[in-house]
């Protein structure tokens, strides 16, 4: 199966149809393709979405709902279907699996049945083999002050990380009035977040697969708008149904957020595995550090999860020490990357990553080591969770 699992349901009854519905959008790996009311028009449908799961309720007309089930295995074959029935009767299981089904579920539908029919699916897909699945991760970069070099570290750091053939990495610029990692990329982009946010209400995975553009390097990247004047007004819900699917869909997503902390940054942040906050040794970038990190622990595990980034290090003027700037932000730096100005702006004005542009320049390197260091910890974590639910469907939503 792809990484995003594609679910279709359908189910006569409003109630238990929205209870599903809500089950399933609570589940990072699962995309919500489709839900119909009506049993007779479920092919339909299902043809049109060929989603990997098509659930059947058959609650509300039992007969036909076994009928249903031989017709979505005859439409289309390469769609799992699961049942789902309060009544647990042997012979109706049996009934089901003639049919076709997959999987009996008892209703009311709970996650931990459907979580366990769907490993038991993807075991099926591998042929029963071990195979590790890194999880998702979702990084935030955010500055400290203006200037300190948010995008250039999201851009290069994107990029570095998708030289590795087992990540998929896509950036997304949520500097929605200023951003410029399409410049640092030389990307003229047929779509930006504006589409994406502009038809929100019909989102799916192709839709939001075709509103990215891919660079040489691997990486994609989903722009901020063209023009000052459409920036779209992403609300909380808007923005994490947008993250929930590129979670679900590429291994490693990176956002380069703006230096306001609003409601939209905040949403951002809250569903990140990790948040970097870039600073340099100068006075403003430290105190402001201290001050960003002392609002995150108004947030429940905000700062746990940040990770303070010094750039430029070794800037001539800098007055502050390592020990000082340790001592003062109360936390050890989780990375350095050098000072190269000169190289920067190069890489930046011919829109060539660091990793083309300069491959072998010490700021290179820098970026290159933390991307390393980001890929080190998910193996790491890949291997701790051989214990527990594994693969695609080992992971849900948090904060919705």
């Amino acid at each position: 199966m792809n990484r995003v699992v594609r679910v279709a349901i359908v189910d006569p009854r409003d109630a238990s149809r929205q209870a599903t519905k809500n089950l399933l959008l609570g589940i990072e790996s699962i995309w919500l393709e489709a839900e119909c009311s009506n049993y007779e028009y479920f092919v339909d449908v299902l043809t049109q979405a060929q989603p990997d799961i098509a659930i059947i309720n058959l609650d509300a007309d039992t007969a036909r709902g076994l009928a249903l089930i031989s017709e979505v295995v005859s439409a289309c074959p390469g769609t799992h279907v699961f049942v789902i029935s309060s009544s647990q009767e042997g012979s109706l299981i049996l009934q089901t699996m003639r049919h076709g089904a997959k999987e009996f579920l008892p209703a009311p539908l709970k996650l931990d049945d459907f979580l366990d029919a769907l490993e038991r699916i993807e075991q099926f897909q591998r042929g029963g083999d071990d195979v590790e699945n890194v999880r998702s991760r979702l990084i935030s970069v955010i500055g400290a002050s203006g200037g300190v070099g948010c995008t250039s570290l999201a851009v290069n750091l994107a990029c570095s990380l998708a030289q590795d053939q087992k990540h998929n990495v896509v950036l997304l610029d949520l500097d929605l009035a200023l951003g410029d990692a399409d410049v640092w990329l030389d990307i003229i982009p047929d779509y930006t977040i504006q589409d994406v946010v502009d038809n929100i209400d019909r989102l799916d995975y192709a839709l939001l697969k075709r509103s990215l553009t891919r660079h040489d390097c691997g990486a994609y990247l989903l722009p901020r708008p063209v023009h000052l004047a459409d920036r779209p007004s992403i609300t909380p819900e808007a923005l994490r149904r947008v993250l929930a699917l590129l979670k679900a869909t590429f291994s490693h997503v990176l956002l380069d957020l703006s230096k306001g902390y609003g409601e939209m940054e905040l949403s951002a942040l809250e569903v990140s595995d990790e948040i970097l906050l870039v600073t340099q040794f100068d006075l403003p970038g430290i105190r402001n550090v201290v001050r960003v990190l002392q609002y995150f622990e108004e947030f429940d595990g905000l700062a746990d999860k940040t990770r303070v980034v010094v750039n430029r290090m070794g800037l001539e003027d800098s007055q502050i020490s390592l020990n000082k700037a340790v001592e003062t932000i109360g936390r050890e730096i989780f990375a350095e990357v050098p000072n190269d100005y000169a190289t920067m702006v190069e890489s930046r004005n011919n829109g060539i990553p660091l990793l083309k542009h300069a491959p072998r320049a010490r700021v290179t390197r820098a970026i290159d080591q933390l991307a390393q260091k980001f890929a080190a910890e998910a193996e790491e974590q890949g291997t701790k969770g051989k214990s527990s639910r594994r693969g695609l469907f080992g992971f849900l939503k948090s904060g919705t």
